[in-house]
């Protein structure tokens, strides 16, 4: 949700609209007289404003043309092209990246960071229906590069336990799924990842939530989750020690690695196949 009243935007497409909408009103326009002045359509304006869609470079120009601003929106655009996340989620991927391990229990979506272009892309699509299609672009691409932090010289340890209705939920449709199970068999792979598929028998999850967990040679663990409203990395020593109990016990539960992908196959077959 990009709000641009009564919050702080949630990303970079979000405030760059936000100022647009300010400076025109500061300069009391209406968004046709913007769109006229600026040589684009209302429409264009409307996605702008409501974070749908990042101006071009020749908008952001001629919004310092007609606000005399100096390069500002051009500048700004150059800074919010170059950000791949939302502001909320930069923290997680700068500790992310300098890891040992990474813990992580996904209860509705195959964890991000082993998710395909085509199963991230209906993901995105689906969640901003009304976004422009450079938007998803944008988003998909940042979401890609996340598996860069699997291939730097030293690699964590990837532990990924999935709820079973990963593997059901139909993202993007059959073939997306069995590319995307069969990315998962294919990580599975390495020495480094271990995938673990918590099964609907075992009844209730000891957490029904998304979270990660990432420990650090020197630092502290931290704790990742997110809310409808965003994502929070914490530090609390507290936090972190619950969250680790109730991944041990996901880890208890769930199928043993070979038992998880033998299912992942099954499914992939079964459910997947043409």
């Amino acid at each position: 949700m990009n709000e641009l009243s009564g919050s702080e935007p949630h990303d970079g497409y979000a405030y760059f609209g936000l100022e647009v909408k300010e400076a025109r009103m500061h300069a009391r326009l209406t968004q046709k007289e913007l769109a006229d002045a600026t040589h684009y359509q209302p429409p264009y304006i409307s996605k702008v404003e409501n974070g749908l869609l990042l101006g071009s470079v020749q908008f952001a120009m001629a919004c310092d043309r007609v606000f005399n601003t100096s390069g500002f929106f051009a500048r700004m655009r150059d800074r919010i092209n170059r950000r791949e996340h939302p502001s909320w989620f930069e923290p997680y991927v700068k500790w992310e990246g300098q890891a040992e391990s990474i813990l992580n229990y996904s209860a509705n979506l195959v964890a991000g960071i082993l998710q395909t272009e085509e199963y991230a892309h209906a993901i995105y699509r689906n969640a901003h229906p009304t976004a422009s299609k450079q938007w998803v672009k944008h988003k998909v691409e940042a979401r890609m590069r996340r598996h860069e932090a699997l291939e730097r010289e030293n690699p964590p340890l990837l532990w990924v336990i999935l709820d079973e209705s990963c593997l059901h939920r139909q993202i993007g449709g059959r073939d997306v799924m069995r590319g995307q199970l069969g990315r998962l068999l294919g990580e599975a792979e390495s020495p480094n990842t271990t995938l673990q598929v918590l099964p609907f028998s075992t009844g209730a999850p000891p957490a029904t939530e998304s979270f990660i967990l990432l420990t650090f040679t020197e630092d502290p663990p931290l704790l990742y989750e997110e809310s409808w409203s965003g994502g929070h990395v914490i530090d609390s020593a507290a936090q972190v020690v619950t969250a680790t109990a109730a991944y041990d016990r996901l880890r208890a539960d769930a199928l043993s690695p070979d038992e998880s992908l033998a299912l992942i196959k099954k499914v992939m077959l079964e459910e997947y196949s043409r």
